[in-house]
């Protein structure tokens, strides 16, 4: 099991340095940042950009990798973003990874004009994630599609990783689902959405329940696209249940144990927040870096070793 961390965009870098390598030094094998230009219930608060704060975090660290959680079509066009890939890829060292995504509902959905409906969202993260595949793999790319366009788009000298940076795609609908099976290293997800109606411990448990089925809807999809569905990466953002992940050690023990269960290779938590989501204690996280390496030891079961 692979243990990441993702340290929202709000702190200036002067500050926010220390944190990323503290990431580093607690044994997380990955951190990340969300790519919005505003979000959700911190819509008016500080919000940095992402491809400046990953490029300082690639200078500030040395083994960790760097990703965004995740980048999607809601602000970006691949043929810029795809050489703003590239640049992280080299100045990680070729620690980068790709987080994607199709782009929710929120402020930056709308922020460049009408926000794409459902429909449109899915077909145009298709094409999104494919353009980018081809520009990261590719010196020169030309496209003609329904969103976008390339016209001899040059990406010398290319990444750093061979063929491209790896692709974590976050999906949870069919459509993005076969993105990811198509295209992906790896997939991600943040679970099911689940009501928390009733006792905070029931809607956990419901929200386990949805995702097990959702990673029996991935493994078909996967073997339909003509892959193993045991040689594709699994990302797990465990804070996409209705408890907070790092609420203690206990509850994260618990969290990798059962995401191992169902296949899981990695997953992710968030860096505790002083109040609202994600809101945490720091002597937790720092409890969790002391267990780092028996976390790290938990295997998966889907799929056994052969």
């Amino acid at each position: 099991m692979r243990l990441g961390i993702v340290l929202l965009p709000q702190v200036r870098w002067a500050q926010d340095r220390d944190r990323w390598r503290r990431a580093e030094d607690y044994g997380f094998d990955h951190a990340w940042t969300y790519d919005h230009l505003a979000w959700r219930t911190l819509v008016d608060e500080p919000w940095l950009a992402t491809v400046p704060l990953l490029a300082a975090a690639a200078t500030a660290t040395e083994r960790i990798g760097l990703g965004t959680w995740v980048a999607g079509p809601n602000y970006r066009h691949p043929v810029p973003f795809a050489k703003d890939v590239m640049g992280l890829d080299d100045v990680s060292g070729g620690r980068f990874l790709l987080g994607l995504g199709a782009g929710g509902t929120g402020v930056d959905a709308h922020v460049l004009g009408p926000a794409a409906v459902p429909t449109d969202r899915a077909a145009r993260f298709e094409e999104f994630v494919d353009l980018l595949d081809r520009l990261l793999r590719e010196p020169v790319t030309t496209f003609h599609g329904q969103w976008y366009e390339a016209h001899e788009a040059r990406m010398l000298p290319g990444c750093v990783q061979r063929p491209r940076v790896p692709f974590v795609v976050a999906a949870n609908g069919p459509r993005a689902l076969r993105v990811a099976a198509r295209w992906g290293q790896a997939w991600g997800t943040y679970g099911p959405v689940v009501q928390d109606d009733g006792s905070p411990q029931d809607a956990q448990e419901r929200w386990w329940d949805g995702l097990a089925a959702l990673v029996d809807r991935f493994d078909g999809v996967a073997r339909e696209a003509g892959r193993d569905p045991a040689g594709i990466d699994r990302y797990l953002s465990l804070d996409g249940a209705p408890r907070y992940s790092l609420g203690s050690v206990e509850l994260l023990a618990e969290g990798v144990e059962r995401a191992a269960a169902l296949g899981f290779t990695d997953v992710v938590v968030h860096w505790p927040r002083d109040e609202g989501v994600y809101a945490g204690s720091q002597d937790v996280l720092e409890q969790v870096a002391g267990r780092m390496e028996a976390l790290r030891g938990v295997r998966a079961t889907r799929f056994p070793a052969t």
